[in-house]
């Protein structure tokens, strides 16, 4: 998983940046919140890990930020503040989970485990759109009612992203279900994807930028 984490005590990034490398994740370490915007505008993150005290753009003002530009990414919140109001903040601007300092590591790759393997709640039929809706059951994508033939990777992909409608799937997620846990490249699950979308006759799947794909609960 590759991580943004914006934290301006030297000490305490090193800390995090060695002990997620140590489980297999890419660390990007920032200080400032423009460096941190800056990287976030030109690169892709599996996840942010963001101080809300730091130099030059707080962390509250740098997720609003990402907002206003559709940029959505899991976010967890890491503070010594122990005001309620920017813990409230936080969470209204979208953020995933608060972790107050000081804290031991682990429960961050614990919280972070929790963010990255939500588990969905089974569903049978599902109606996708007006046109478009999924069997579950069955693994069956049907359009006015009548199936339609999709690979087993494509099905697995729709199956994923119905169950979690108006929620984004992510990459990692797309990896471990979709891929069967086989180390896939964000570039490959992007092309797969673009390709499924190709053979809908409606939009139904929907880029949400810098993080994943999402399926919107039909109005």
């Amino acid at each position: 998983m590759k991580i943004l984490l914006l934290e301006d005590d030297q000490l305490l990034s090193n800390a995090i940046s060695q002990f997620m490398q140590l489980k297999g994740h890419t660390v990007y370490a920032y200080r400032d919140g423009l460096s941190a915007l800056e990287a976030i505008e030109s690169d892709t993150f599996d996840l942010l890990i963001l101080d809300i005290n730091v130099p030059k753009m707080k962390g509250l003002p740098l997720l609003e930020t990402l907002h206003e530009k559709k940029i959505y990414i899991h976010t967890i919140f890491i503070s010594a503040l122990k005001d309620i109001d920017d813990i409230s903040r936080a969470f209204d601007l979208g953020c995933h989970d608060y972790l107050k300092k000081p804290f031991h590591l682990k429960e961050l790759e614990l919280r972070i485990d929790k963010l990255l393997h939500t588990t969905y709640v089974p569903e049978y039929h599902i109606r996708l759109t007006e046109n478009y809706s999924i069997d579950t059951e069955k693994e069956q994508l049907l359009f006015k009612g009548e199936g339609q033939t999709l690979s087993e990777r494509h099905m697995k992909i729709m199956i994923l992203l119905a169950h979690n409608r108006n929620h984004v799937v992510d990459y990692l997620l797309f990896e471990e279900y979709a891929w069967d846990g086989m180390e896939v490249t964000i570039p490959t699950m992007r092309a797969e994807i673009n390709r499924l979308k190709k053979l809908l006759r409606e939009q139904v799947i929907v880029n949400i930028r810098n993080m994943g794909y999402m399926i919107k609960n039909p109005r």
